[in-house]
Protein backbone atom coordinates (compact mmCIF):
# COMPACT_ATOMS: atom_id res chain seq x y z
CA UNK A 1 0.00 0.00 0.00
CA UNK A 2 1.33 3.42 -0.95
CA UNK A 3 -0.10 6.59 0.85
CA UNK A 4 0.99 9.78 0.02
CA UNK A 5 0.05 13.06 0.56
CA UNK A 6 -1.00 15.60 -2.49
CA UNK A 7 -2.43 18.93 -3.36
CA UNK A 8 -5.20 18.80 -6.27
CA UNK A 9 -6.12 22.83 -6.65
CA UNK A 10 -6.40 24.18 -2.93
CA UNK A 11 -7.35 20.79 -1.31
CA UNK A 12 -4.05 19.12 0.52
CA UNK A 13 -5.56 15.17 1.36
CA UNK A 14 -3.61 12.23 2.32
CA UNK A 15 -4.65 9.58 -0.94
CA UNK A 16 -3.92 5.93 -1.35
CA UNK A 17 -2.28 5.28 -4.94
CA UNK A 18 -3.95 2.20 -6.74
CA UNK A 19 -3.37 2.03 -10.64
CA UNK A 20 -2.03 5.64 -11.52
CA UNK A 21 -4.93 6.76 -9.30
CA UNK A 22 -5.20 8.85 -5.94
CA UNK A 23 -8.04 7.52 -3.69
CA UNK A 24 -8.51 10.43 -1.56
CA UNK A 25 -8.68 9.38 2.07
CA UNK A 26 -10.80 10.07 5.26
CA UNK A 27 -8.87 12.18 7.31
CA UNK A 28 -5.30 11.11 8.44
CA UNK A 29 -3.85 7.32 8.01
CA UNK A 30 -2.66 7.01 12.16
CA UNK A 31 -6.35 6.14 12.52
CA UNK A 32 -7.14 3.46 9.85
CA UNK A 33 -7.38 3.66 6.30
CA UNK A 34 -10.89 4.80 5.00
CA UNK A 35 -11.28 5.17 1.50
CA UNK A 36 -13.84 8.07 -0.17
CA UNK A 37 -15.00 8.46 -3.20
CA UNK A 38 -13.06 11.33 -4.56
CA UNK A 39 -10.13 10.08 -7.05
CA UNK A 40 -7.78 11.84 -8.99
CA UNK A 41 -5.13 10.92 -11.71
CA UNK A 42 -1.63 10.75 -9.91
CA UNK A 43 -0.52 13.29 -12.91
CA UNK A 44 -2.89 16.00 -11.84
CA UNK A 45 -1.90 16.27 -8.48
CA UNK A 46 1.09 17.84 -6.80
CA UNK A 47 2.41 15.38 -3.97
CA UNK A 48 3.90 16.42 -1.07
CA UNK A 49 5.98 15.57 1.74
CA UNK A 50 3.71 12.59 2.85
CA UNK A 51 3.27 13.31 6.46
CA UNK A 52 4.22 16.57 8.64
CA UNK A 53 6.60 15.39 11.26
CA UNK A 54 7.21 17.09 14.73
CA UNK A 55 9.79 15.96 14.83
CA UNK A 56 12.36 14.17 12.31
CA UNK A 57 14.79 11.87 14.72
CA UNK A 58 17.94 11.60 12.65
CA UNK A 59 20.38 8.54 13.53
CA UNK A 60 24.12 9.23 12.91
CA UNK A 61 26.95 6.36 11.72
CA UNK A 62 25.09 3.66 11.21
CA UNK A 63 26.91 1.92 8.52
CA UNK A 64 30.30 1.06 9.33
CA UNK A 65 31.61 2.36 5.48
CA UNK A 66 30.43 6.03 6.60
CA UNK A 67 32.17 5.95 9.60
CA UNK A 68 35.29 4.81 7.91
CA UNK A 69 35.23 7.56 5.39
CA UNK A 70 34.31 10.29 8.05
CA UNK A 71 37.29 9.62 10.43
CA UNK A 72 35.07 8.65 13.22
CA UNK A 73 34.47 5.83 15.67
CA UNK A 74 32.06 3.05 16.14
CA UNK A 75 29.23 4.07 18.19
CA UNK A 76 28.75 1.96 21.04
CA UNK A 77 25.06 3.08 21.05
CA UNK A 78 23.00 4.95 18.66
CA UNK A 79 23.90 8.75 17.62
CA UNK A 80 20.73 10.68 17.41
CA UNK A 81 20.04 14.47 16.55
CA UNK A 82 16.86 16.74 15.68
CA UNK A 83 16.20 17.83 12.80
CA UNK A 84 13.45 20.54 12.44
CA UNK A 85 10.04 20.17 10.96
CA UNK A 86 10.27 22.98 9.32
CA UNK A 87 13.42 21.67 7.44
CA UNK A 88 10.84 19.37 5.44
CA UNK A 89 10.10 20.14 2.35
CA UNK A 90 8.26 17.65 -0.98
CA UNK A 91 9.66 16.10 -3.83
CA UNK A 92 10.40 18.03 -6.28
CA UNK A 93 10.86 21.24 -4.32
CA UNK A 94 14.05 22.98 -4.17
CA UNK A 95 17.10 22.35 -1.89
CA UNK A 96 17.86 25.89 -0.41
CA UNK A 97 21.71 26.36 -0.74
CA UNK A 98 22.14 28.51 2.36
CA UNK A 99 24.23 32.35 1.85
CA UNK A 100 27.61 31.79 3.33
CA UNK A 101 27.43 28.06 3.26
CA UNK A 102 30.82 25.82 2.18
CA UNK A 103 30.19 22.46 1.28
CA UNK A 104 26.52 21.39 1.44
CA UNK A 105 26.16 17.76 1.15
CA UNK A 106 23.05 14.73 0.41
CA UNK A 107 23.00 11.59 2.39
CA UNK A 108 20.21 9.38 1.09
CA UNK A 109 18.73 7.51 3.81
CA UNK A 110 15.37 5.18 4.89
CA UNK A 111 12.68 7.08 6.71
CA UNK A 112 10.59 5.08 9.00
CA UNK A 113 7.05 6.93 9.56
CA UNK A 114 5.38 6.27 13.13
CA UNK A 115 1.93 5.60 13.24
CA UNK A 116 1.35 5.50 17.17
CA UNK A 117 1.80 7.75 20.15
CA UNK A 118 5.52 5.37 21.43
CA UNK A 119 7.07 6.11 24.96
CA UNK A 120 9.35 3.17 26.19
CA UNK A 121 9.00 0.21 23.23
CA UNK A 122 10.89 -2.72 23.82
CA UNK A 123 12.90 -4.32 20.42
CA UNK A 124 9.35 -6.81 20.57
CA UNK A 125 7.39 -3.92 20.50
CA UNK A 126 8.86 -1.46 18.12
CA UNK A 127 7.73 -2.90 14.95
CA UNK A 128 3.86 -2.33 16.50
CA UNK A 129 3.98 1.67 15.69
CA UNK A 130 5.87 1.49 12.14
CA UNK A 131 3.29 2.67 9.50
CA UNK A 132 5.28 2.74 6.48
CA UNK A 133 8.74 3.37 4.63
CA UNK A 134 10.00 6.33 2.47
CA UNK A 135 12.93 8.22 1.06
CA UNK A 136 14.36 10.91 2.75
CA UNK A 137 17.48 13.07 2.27
CA UNK A 138 19.60 13.92 5.19
CA UNK A 139 21.01 17.33 3.56
CA UNK A 140 24.43 18.53 5.85
CA UNK A 141 26.15 21.80 5.73
CA UNK A 142 29.56 19.55 6.10
CA UNK A 143 31.97 22.46 7.35
CA UNK A 144 29.33 23.61 10.57
CA UNK A 145 29.04 20.42 11.50
CA UNK A 146 32.55 19.81 11.98
CA UNK A 147 32.97 23.38 12.97
CA UNK A 148 30.55 23.04 15.79
CA UNK A 149 30.81 19.77 16.93
CA UNK A 150 27.59 18.67 17.25
CA UNK A 151 24.64 18.84 14.47
CA UNK A 152 22.01 20.69 15.24
CA UNK A 153 22.59 23.93 13.10
CA UNK A 154 24.36 21.88 10.08
CA UNK A 155 21.61 19.87 9.30
CA UNK A 156 18.55 21.96 10.72
CA UNK A 157 18.78 24.30 7.96
CA UNK A 158 14.78 25.33 6.07
CA UNK A 159 14.63 22.91 3.34
CA UNK A 160 17.43 20.38 4.61
CA UNK A 161 15.15 17.09 4.60
CA UNK A 162 13.31 16.20 1.98
CA UNK A 163 10.51 13.19 2.01
CA UNK A 164 9.10 11.41 0.03
CA UNK A 165 7.44 10.35 -2.77
CA UNK A 166 4.95 8.24 -0.61
CA UNK A 167 4.79 6.00 2.38
CA UNK A 168 5.16 2.05 1.63
CA UNK A 169 3.45 -0.14 4.07
CA UNK A 170 3.42 -3.51 3.43
CA UNK A 171 7.57 -4.46 2.66
CA UNK A 172 9.83 -5.59 4.98
CA UNK A 173 13.10 -2.86 5.57
CA UNK A 174 15.82 -5.54 5.37
CA UNK A 175 18.02 -5.75 2.70
CA UNK A 176 16.41 -2.90 0.63
CA UNK A 177 18.97 -0.88 -1.38
CA UNK A 178 19.60 2.68 -0.75
CA UNK A 179 21.06 4.34 -3.62
CA UNK A 180 22.05 8.42 -4.36
CA UNK A 181 22.37 9.74 -7.94
CA UNK A 182 23.59 13.27 -8.28
CA UNK A 183 22.75 14.69 -12.06
CA UNK A 184 22.06 11.04 -12.54
CA UNK A 185 25.28 9.97 -11.88
CA UNK A 186 25.56 7.26 -8.99
CA UNK A 187 27.40 8.35 -5.40
CA UNK A 188 25.99 6.20 -3.00
CA UNK A 189 24.74 2.13 -3.23
CA UNK A 190 24.25 0.02 0.13
CA UNK A 191 21.52 -1.99 1.42
CA UNK A 192 20.02 -1.75 5.10
CA UNK A 193 21.20 -5.34 6.34
CA UNK A 194 24.51 -3.56 6.96
CA UNK A 195 22.91 -0.94 9.09
CA UNK A 196 24.43 -1.27 12.82
CA UNK A 197 21.92 -0.96 14.71
CA UNK A 198 18.75 -1.91 12.94
CA UNK A 199 15.10 -0.49 12.87
CA UNK A 200 13.70 -2.16 16.04
CA UNK A 201 16.75 -1.48 17.94
CA UNK A 202 16.37 2.14 17.04
CA UNK A 203 12.88 2.58 18.02
CA UNK A 204 13.54 1.48 21.18
CA UNK A 205 16.34 3.16 22.08
CA UNK A 206 14.70 6.72 20.66
CA UNK A 207 11.40 5.93 22.46
CA UNK A 208 13.72 5.27 25.63
CA UNK A 209 14.30 9.25 25.10
CA UNK A 210 11.70 10.79 23.89
CA UNK A 211 8.03 10.28 22.82
CA UNK A 212 7.42 9.58 19.20
CA UNK A 213 4.19 10.92 17.61
CA UNK A 214 2.18 9.31 14.57
CA UNK A 215 3.86 11.40 11.56
CA UNK A 216 7.27 11.53 13.20
CA UNK A 217 10.35 10.00 11.32
CA UNK A 218 13.30 8.40 11.84
CA UNK A 219 16.09 8.93 9.41
CA UNK A 220 17.82 5.83 9.80
CA UNK A 221 21.64 6.59 8.94
CA UNK A 222 23.67 7.04 5.27
CA UNK A 223 25.77 4.87 3.73
CA UNK A 224 29.05 5.66 2.26
CA UNK A 225 29.38 7.91 -0.63
CA UNK A 226 28.25 11.18 0.85
CA UNK A 227 29.37 14.58 -1.60
CA UNK A 228 28.49 17.75 -2.18
CA UNK A 229 26.01 19.81 -4.16
CA UNK A 230 25.67 22.84 -5.91
CA UNK A 231 23.14 25.25 -7.49
CA UNK A 232 22.01 23.89 -10.58
CA UNK A 233 22.29 19.97 -9.56
CA UNK A 234 19.61 17.80 -8.85
CA UNK A 235 19.83 15.22 -6.34
CA UNK A 236 17.63 11.84 -6.12
CA UNK A 237 17.35 9.46 -3.10
CA UNK A 238 16.36 6.23 -4.81
CA UNK A 239 15.21 3.01 -2.54
CA UNK A 240 14.49 -0.08 -3.58
CA UNK A 241 10.60 -1.47 -3.89
CA UNK A 242 9.85 2.47 -2.73
CA UNK A 243 10.28 4.73 -4.98
CA UNK A 244 12.37 7.93 -5.61
CA UNK A 245 12.71 11.29 -4.20
CA UNK A 246 14.23 13.78 -6.36
CA UNK A 247 15.02 17.33 -5.44
CA UNK A 248 16.91 20.86 -7.34
CA UNK A 249 19.33 22.85 -5.67
CA UNK A 250 18.50 26.34 -5.70
CA UNK A 251 20.56 29.25 -3.93
CA UNK A 252 18.61 30.38 -1.18
CA UNK A 253 16.54 34.18 -2.12
CA UNK A 254 16.50 33.34 -5.79
CA UNK A 255 12.60 33.14 -5.10
CA UNK A 256 11.91 29.42 -5.15
CA UNK A 257 8.16 28.50 -4.11
CA UNK A 258 7.61 26.32 -0.90
CA UNK A 259 5.41 23.55 -0.87
CA UNK A 260 2.98 22.98 2.40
Amino acid sequence: MRICRYRYKDKVAFGLIENEQVITLKGEPFSGIEKTNERHALSEVSLLAPVQPSKVVAVGLNYQEHIDETGMEKPEAPVLFIKPSTSVISPNEPIRYPKGANRVDYEAELGVVIGKRARRLSVEQAESVILGYTCLNDVTERFMQMQDGQWTRAKGFDTFCPIGPWIVTDINPDGLRVEAYLNGEQKQSATTDMFIFNIKELISFITGVMTLLPGDVIATGTPSGIGPIEPGDTIEVRIERIGSLINPIQMEGDGSKEAS
